[in-house]
């Protein structure tokens, strides 16, 4: 059974039983090839409008999930249904339509622009291609709304990447992903690689953005703070697995796995003297049985058993 945020009414998103295991060499001496399991039977939804927040330490598989609902990666096993169709297996000119309602924002603002092209045609490369925007000059005021949209200055659409800071050139990602008007975005870990600074500008940039049109938002991330921040509800990964999953007030404020204990324990808090005192708890480094299912908690609240 897959727990839904909104009773009998549909679902942007609907993960099922996804399933992603890589293959990789066990070593130079033997002939046979071991499998990771990246991501093993996760599920989960994710409302019109809502936030699903996505923590896991690295490793865990959470940005494997987000490759394979971006249609990046193929599942081996599972369904991904977007809107009611399933993409699961979306090839050709329907998994191009789809990029229109379904975009991503990556994690290193540096490595996902390209350093050869000016970031206005870099914003606008979406609209051209879709066939959105065909003139010049409707391309450019376009793009230069975007700009003013995500709070940059549209008289920096010549410039290079280079020439703008880590968080502006997020802004830059996060204007590339609205271009199409998506419904929803994949954020995955989109502020690890920012100052801290620059994280809340960032997070408050997706909030309003979210109030304005209605966005939904699957955010990666192991900053559990700031997942608290934006999320409705959250997931908590471990070794491929969903270990809890509810809403992001039941999972902080009771939270029954012990490894979701481990990482709130680990949440640094911005006062010296109870940060000293506080006790940190260890996580369960057992393994996580093949054979496990969610169980429910409480209403909307799941933990794996």
């Amino acid at each position: 059974m897959i727990p839904s945020v909104q009773g009998n009414a549909p679902d942007l998103l609907r993960v099922e039983g996804l399933v992603r295991h890589y293959r990789g060499d066990a070593g130079i001496f033997s002939r046979h090839r071991h499998v990771v399991p990246a991501v093993d039977d996760v599920s989960f939804t994710i409302g019109r409008g809502e936030t699903l927040g996505l923590v896991g330490e690295s490793g865990s598989g959470k940005s494997t999930v987000g490759r394979l609902i971006m249609r990046l990666d193929d599942a081996d096993a599972g369904r991904i249904v977007f809107d009611g169709r399933d993409i699961t297996d979306l090839r050709g000119q329907g998994l191009i339509d789809l990029r229109r309602r379904l975009q991503v924002v990556f994690q290193d603002p540096y490595a996902s622009l390209n350093p050869r092209r000016r970031v206005g045609d870099i914003v606008g490369a979406g609209l051209r291609a879709h066939g959105v925007e065909t003139s010049q000059s409707g391309l450019r005021d376009r793009v230069a709304g975007l700009f003013r949209r995500v709070g940059l200055d549209p008289g920096q659409l010549d410039r290079y990447p280079h020439e703008f800071s880590g968080g502006q050139r997020q802004r830059i990602g996060i204007a590339r992903a609205l271009s199409l008007e998506p419904e929803l975005i994949v954020a995955d870990e989109p502020i690890t690689a920012l100052d801290v600074s620059i994280q809340a500008q960032i997070i408050n940039l997706l909030l309003d953005l979210q109030d304005e049109t209605g966005l939904s938002y699957l955010f990666i991330a192991h900053d559990l703070g700031m997942v608290r921040h934006i999320s409705h509800r959250v997931a908590v990964m471990r070794r491929g697995r969903i270990v809890e999953y509810g809403p992001v007030g039941a999972v902080f404020d009771d939270a029954r796995h012990p490894y979701t204990r481990a990482l709130i324990s680990a949440i640094p808090i911005p006062d010296p003297d109870r940060e000293a005192s506080r006790r940190q708890i260890a996580g369960d480094d057992g393994e996580v049985a093949s054979d496990a299912k969610l169980r429910e908690v409480g209403r909307g609240h799941w933990v794996l058993a």
